[in-house]
Formats: structure tokens, sequence, C-alpha cells
């Protein structure tokens, strides 16, 4: 009998995979825990493996494709079994149960509604985390990058590329057909294109700053260069997005808190630690030391680790502290959001802390991470400071209560008083940080004790260290 493997539920919220790449051909023999496909889910990109070993015998879902969770999308032939009628029987299988299950292409875009239902696999594969990437992109015509999606080489092949690497390689008249990609599933990115050293369209050389190990700082666009109208279509993981903050901007009541917080003592003592650390490779970000601040604050102020319980209505308040972290995807991976979890912040030390956040924060932009690393956080916070961003407002990630936006750390001049009482104007860094809360839980002056605490551990921060 022929093995059958169907688009596996990822996630609870999953209705639909995309197959952004498939890693086996038809005829191609496989082996157990060989990876089939890279599959793009609501949340992420994942591998799919094999649970068996055969020969591929019909590919029945293209790159590109939006497929329902539990359809057919590749047929293997155990060993021993001819390929060609274990093709024909999945096709008549298929037929018999009502045709195809694949459905609208990448080139289409649907917003699908929150699944219920219990999770369902693969009959004979499972996934695990893999490069995010977005999905295919519709093919021009030609080998140079287009207005409305992927491009597509001389010879017919479909070609993915970034939309940052498709518009240098337009500028610099550079044949993407050409250009080796080394982004996920071979996709073809920024430095790519940069560093291509073949012959563009025009015939000249093209060498960039970053082929010949030179750093520089972002090109400027030429003065002739143009913008251009195009359809984006969105990945799987871009619509969560946007259906999510919708949903969270119309039906949770929000509203802000700011307060800002001395540094001078926390700068201090992290450069000490980061002194004494440096033999060990440990290095201390600010933001280590606000996800313990953060984290400790809730003992004293429980509604601010809780949910919003929509049958009842009730409020949930969590036992434990479960920090998300928001981590920003670089452009030659889809882009996007994701929110790494650290759990048990409360009873976590300031060592691990940075060595998981640093961990995740890696794997989101290189790997992707596993639905259970992005899962069960009781409050978010969303750093912009190392971008220059002193101040902005955030959206509650639900099913939190809270989500906290922190700015950088400027400096900024301040009154201060010597031992004869005498003003001294002195010279201290601050740190801006806005609460966006859900107003059913946690009242303005809630907000504003909670953000108080976290801004006294913070200019005290020998209490973050016990």
């Amino acid at each position: 009998m022929p093995i059958t493997v169907t688009m596996p539920r990822l996630s609870d919220t999953m209705e639909q995979g995309t197959v952004v790449k498939w890693h086996v051909a038809e005829g191609d023999s496989v082996e157990m825990g060989q990876v089939l496909a890279d599959i793009e889910t609501d949340k992420a990109t994942m591998e799919l493996e094999s649970f068996d070993a055969g020969t591929v015998a019909k590919i029945a879902s293209g790159e590109g494709e939006k497929v329902d969770v539990g359809a057919t999308i590749l047929v293997i032939a155990e060993d021993g079994e001819d390929v060609a009628q274990a093709a024909a029987s999945a096709s008549k299988s298929a037929e018999s149960s009502g045709g195809s299950s694949k459905q609208e292409t990448a080139s289409k875009s649907e917003g699908g509604g929150e699944s219920s239902s219990s999770s369902s696999s693969a009959g004979t594969a499972i996934a695990e985390p893999a490069a995010s990437a977005p999905a295919p992109e519709p093919s021009p015509s030609n080998g140079v990058a287009s207005s409305n999606g992927a491009a597509q080489s001389a010879t017919g092949g479909r070609i993915f590329a970034s939309p940052l690497a498709k518009k240098i390689a337009a500028e610099r008249g550079i044949d993407l057909g050409a250009v080796s990609g080394t982004g996920p599933a071979g996709r073809i990115v920024k430095k790519d294109v940069e560093s291509f050293k073949g012959t563009s369209a025009g015939g000249s050389a093209s060498v960039s700053a970053s082929a010949s190990g030179v750093s520089t700082p972002a090109p400027v666009p030429a003065p002739s260069a143009t913008l251009e109208d195009k359809t984006v279509t969105l990945s799987g993981m871009r619509e969560t997005i946007a259906k999510r903050l919708v949903e969270s901007k119309t039906t949770i009541p929000h509203y802000q808190v700011t307060v800002s917080a001395r540094l001078d003592a926390l700068s201090e003592l992290r450069t000490q630690l980061n002194e004494q650390l440096t033999t060990q490779g440990v290095k201390l970000s600010v933001n280590d030391f606000l996800v313990r601040a953060c984290a400790l604050a809730m003992h004293s102020h429980p509604f601010v680790n809780s949910s919003w319980v929509a049958n009842g209505p009730s409020i949930q308040l969590h036992g434990r502290v479960n920090i998300g972290v928001a981590v920003a995807l670089p452009e030659d991976k889809g882009g996007g959001l994701v929110v790494a979890t650290l759990r048990d912040a409360d009873r976590t030390g300031l060592r691990q802390i940075s060595a998981d956040t640093k961990r995740l924060a890696k794997k989101a932009r290189e790997k992707g991470l596993s639905i259970d690393e992005m899962s069960d956080s009781t409050f978010t916070i969303s750093n912009l400071g190392m971008f220059g961003v002193e101040h902005f407002t955030a959206i509650v990630n639900p099913p939190n209560a809270a989500i906290l936006a922190v700015g950088a750390a400027v400096q900024k001049p301040f009154v201060e008083f010597d031992e004869d009482g005498e003003p001294v104007l002195v010279v201290g860094e601050e740190m801006s940080m806005t609460m966006s809360s859900d107003h059913r839980i946690i009242d303005g002056a809630m907000a504003a004790q909670y953000l108080n605490t976290v801004k006294e551990l913070l200019e005290n921060p020998a209490a973050l260290l016990v």
C-alpha cells in the first residue's frame, strides 16, 4: 500500500499550510527522518520529516500552494512497491474522496478563522523548526526582479528572492538567474546580490563593498531610482499577525501609562558584572535586567500577570511568570515579529535570562522558533531602544493583559542636591517605559503602581541579583 503524507496541523490555529520548498522529487529514495519539505504555518516555517522509507511516487502539492490541514501533499511507495501503481492508486483515492484537496495558491490572500479542533498530524511525517521564509511569490516573465513577485530564469525555472534583493538587482541590472541564493530554501537575499561578481544585464562586472569585505553604511538610493507599484503576497505569518493585531485593538480596551527610570546605578553594576564575566563569555544587556525586574514585580501586582476569560467572564491569574520577548525578523527572512517565551523568569537568574534570550533570538532569526518556544507568555516586552527609539506604544499581545514598550537609554541633565542641600546639575541616563494595558483587568492606578515597582528595581538593581 502506498504511504500518504498529509498536511499536518502544526499549531492550534492552523487551518492551511504552504509548501515553501520541496527537498525531494518524484522518483527519489526517501529514508526515515529525511526532510521532505519546508512547510509554512500561520506562525512559523517548519521542516517536514518522513516517518517511513520508500520512493517518492507523487508530489500532490506544488510549491507556493496553500493546502488544507489533512490534505494529501505527497505519496511514497514502499520498498518493493511499483512507483507508478502507487501514484495511480493515490490519484484514484483522491478522486473517490471528492477530488483534490489543494486550495488556492499563494497569489491569493485568505483570512482563515480560529480553529478549536484538536491537533492532527501527518500520517507519515513530523515537523521541526526550519529557517523562517516567506511564501513564494508569483513568477514574472524574465530573469530580473519584477513588480509583482518572484523572478523567473531564462530557462523558465522560478527564482525566489527577497524584495530588497530584487530591488538591488533591478537597480544594478543583475540577472537573478545567475545569482546563487544562501537564504532559507535557497532564497536570494540582499548579501547574495551585493556580493555577486558576475556580469550584469548591461555586461559590466558587479562588485559591491560587501564582496570586498569593507563595511559601509546603508546605500542611499540613486536620484534616478524610482519606487514601483506592486502587490506583495502575504505570508501565513504576516496574515496571522494582521489578524491578531486587528482583533487585539478592536476587542481589548487599550490605554497607556508611561514612566521613566534612571539607569545610572544599573549601568555601573552592569559594567562591573560584565567585566567579571568576560572570561565566561557572558555579557548582560539592559534588557536582561528589565526582564528580571518585570518578572519580580508580578509578585506584588498579580493582576498584571493575568488573562481575560471571555466565558464567564472572569480573570485568570497565572501562577507562573513567563515573559515574552518580541523579536523582529530580518527582511531577508520574510520580516514579521515573533514572541519568544522566557519561562519562570521570576525564578531565573540574570545569566540564564541572558543566555536564553540570545539563544531564542538567534534561533528565531536563523531557523525559526518552535510552537512551544512561542507559547504561554503571560506578559510581553517590546524593546526598540537598539534602534534609537526613545518612546513608543505597543499593542497588547493576547491573551496577555499588558505589554511593555521600552525605549533607548538617553543622557539627560538632572538637578540633584549635594551634602549642603545645594542644587547641582548632573548628567545621567534615563529610559522611558510605556505599558499598554487591558482596561478590563488593569486600572490606571494598578498600572502606575506596577511600573513604579519596576522603576524601583531598575534604579536599585542589586535587588535583581538575589
